[in-house]
């Protein structure tokens, strides 16, 4: 049984780490920095904000715990990477709610015209 076939709590249920990861501004901008930059290191991503780069290590724990990145050794360094199944993960969730929604208001249309 496919994630999309689901029922609604259970497609929930994997994805609110996700939207939880997600609702913070900082996580957001790291996020949208990798998906634009790559592979980037915790120095290029703190280099001309200011986020301290122990708060940005902080973030990006979490965005990984939640699989919305990954880190690579590169040598001595460190790199974070993009991971966009997780975001797939997410649309699907929001795609259930959203033929829910549509459901709960057809039946609401109906019961009003009766």
């Amino acid at each position: 049984m496919s994630s999309a076939t689901l029922p609604l709590g259970t497609s929930l249920r994997k994805a609110a780490p996700l939207f939880a990861a997600l609702s913070d501004e900082t996580r957001m901008r790291l996020v949208l920095a990798l998906c634009a930059g790559g592979a980037l290191s915790i120095a290029q991503l703190t280099a001309g904000t200011q986020v301290t780069r122990q708060a940005v290590t902080k973030h990006l724990q979490i965005l990984s715990d939640a699989g919305l990145v990954r880190d690579v050794k590169v040598g001595r360094e460190r790199l974070w990477k993009f991971e966009p199944a997780q975001l797939e993960e997410a649309r699907r969730s929001l795609e259930a709610i959203a033929r829910h929604w549509d459901h709960a208001r057809q039946r609401l249309k109906f019961a009003l015209e009766d």
